[in-house]
């Protein structure tokens, strides 16, 4: 007997929700009832009057699970509308990330040129330290986490992905 498994996906899906109390449980939820699992999870409040927000999940699977997520979110109540951004055409991401390292002589050298080629800021130093500020899409941060690493990384903060349609279209 042969057993094949699905090869999985990684998909960026853009919700716009009702603002209300309980709404990101409900869509944490739905993922955690079904075993899906959930790699970013973003909120913004998205309208003038705070009555809707926009919640950016990315999360993976086989092509059926990802279809079964989105039909399964479009059925919420409180769910305007489900775009998978990774299906739907080109479009951008990006992700914030605070990266604090420490070391003194050559390491410090050596972490404040890698900083400069990644386009990172230094937005708080010590003679011991920084904290950089990078943006950018998540495989840019974690190739400079991966450097960084070898040279004093102390503590990392991403704020997770949040992405959107090129274009002058909606999404």
């Amino acid at each position: 007997m042969k057993i094949q498994s699905a090869q999985t996906e990684r998909h960026v899906l853009a919700v716009t929700v009702d603002n209300e109390p309980g709404i990101l449980a409900k869509i944490t939820g739905l993922f955690t009832a079904r075993g899906y699992n959930i790699d970013s999870l973003t909120v913004a409040d998205i309208s003038d009057d705070h009555a809707v927000s926009r919640i950016t999940v990315v999360t993976n699977g086989p092509p059926q699970v990802i279809d079964q997520i989105e039909a399964q979110l479009e059925r919420l109540v409180p769910v305007h509308k489900v775009i998978d951004l990774t299906a739907a055409g080109p479009h951008v991401e990006r992700e914030l990330a605070l990266i604090k390292v420490a070391g003194r002589g050559e390491p410090r050298v050596e972490a404040l040129r890698i900083a400069e080629l990644f386009r990172a800021k230094v937005i708080d130093t010590t003679t011991e330290s920084f904290v950089f500020e990078l943006t950018g899409p998540p495989d840019k941060i974690d190739s400079f986490i991966a450097l960084m690493r070898e040279l004093g990384l102390v503590s990392v903060g991403r704020s997770g992905v949040v992405g959107m349609m090129r274009g002058a279209g909606g999404a």
